[in-house]
């Protein structure tokens, strides 16, 4: 963030919230001051509600969001919950037995016992659709990024999705793997299922980084 900071000519005060502190009844009192709410890659069940509780607060009050790897997929599962009406989803990672598991396995990966080795780990192209904040930020229609996860966004729920208003903004170039969602209707509403901050650097910032540096300013 500090090397999308710079470029925007801006010296960022970064708030690091406990997400396991965060509630319905205290968000505006936790987050309510912030021009901009990032929650990054993670793994496991730890402060999840609260990141939940967050992301629905950033698109409810149309703070710019940036959602990154778990970030993505909480992004997914609380537009499940509260916009689809889908109670209780969740991903499969969290809870196995959700009845609505917006983030999966793969099927091909559902009945293998041992998992290691099956994380989509490193460098992949990602398909961009034209006419989106995601491809406004690149500039390009065909980007490649660094992974590091082995859940990914359930297909069986993408037209439902897109119908209730998040758009798909990025693929996997034969368009099978969710990579970026963003909301259309929200000042500035992205996330990624990659770690754009593996390629970022000081003179040459992340672009996604960027636009959401560039939006929260002009909260």
């Amino acid at each position: 963030m500090r090397h999308a900071g710079y470029a925007n000519d801006a010296e960022l005060q970064i708030d690091w919230v406990d997400s396991e502190e965060i509630t319905p009844d205290n968000v505006q009192e936790k987050i309510g001051h912030a021009d901009g709410i990032l929650v990054p890659g993670g793994f496991g069940d730890r402060g999840i509600e609260g990141k939940i509780t967050a992301i629905k607060y950033a698109r409810e009050n149309k703070v710019p969001y940036f959602g990154i790897c778990l970030g993505m997929q909480l992004a997914t599962i609380e537009y499940a919950r509260n916009v689809m009406g889908l109670d209780g989803a969740n991903s499969a990672e969290i809870n196995p037995k959700t009845p609505h598991a917006i983030i999966d396995l793969l099927p091909e990966q559902k009945h293998v016992e041992d998992m290691g080795g099956t994380l989509r780990l490193g460098l992949y192209p990602a398909r961009i659709k034209e006419g989106t904040r995601t491809a406004e930020a690149y500039g390009a229609t065909l980007v490649e990024e660094r992974h590091r996860h082995r859940y990914e966004f359930n297909n069986e729920y993408r037209e439902q999705l897109e119908n209730a208003g998040m758009t798909v903004s990025a693929t996997s170039p034969d368009g099978r793997l969710v990579e970026v969602v963003e909301i259309t209707d929200h000042p500035w509403f992205v996330a990624c299922q990659y770690h754009p901050e593996f390629i970022s650097r000081p003179t040459r910032p992340q672009r996604l980084f960027h636009d959401f540096i560039a939006a929260s300013l002009k909260e």
